[in-house]
Formats: structure tokens, sequence, C-alpha cells
């Protein structure tokens, strides 16, 4: 089930759809990184490609770092 997240980006409020469990792996992303999951995505959001969708770049870095490679 995909779950909803809203943030405040460049200024503006964006919401991102993704499962429970890619949400619990971003999280714990930034834990280890000693930050918050709206700055782990906000810098996220700031370093994309913009034809990337920002939901594409969470799920590839939540899969980086439950692989072991964040």
């Amino acid at each position: 089930m995909l779950m909803k997240r809203s943030f405040s980006l460049a200024g503006h409020r964006t919401s991102v759809a993704l499962e429970a469990e890619f949400w619990t792996v971003l999280q714990a992303a930034a834990a280890q990184r000693g930050i918050t999951l709206s700055r782990l995505v906000a810098d996220l959001d700031n370093t994309r490609n913009p034809e990337t969708a920002l939901a594409s770049v969470l799920r590839i870095l939540a899969l980086r770092h439950a692989a072991g490679h964040s």
C-alpha cells in the first residue's frame, strides 16, 4: 500500500507516494547520516536530474541503502 508524505522542497509543498517499506528504509538512511527524512528528501531533490521523478530517486536510494551501498 502506498503512503503519501508531504515535504517542502525549494519553497513548494509536494507529496511523494511510496510503499511503507521504502519509507522505513529511507528513514534508516537519514538516521545513519544524522539528518531528518525531510532533509534527506530535500538533498536528493536538489541533486537529482530534473527528468527523473523524485519517487524514483528515493526508491533507488532505499534499494542501495538496503543493499549496503549508501
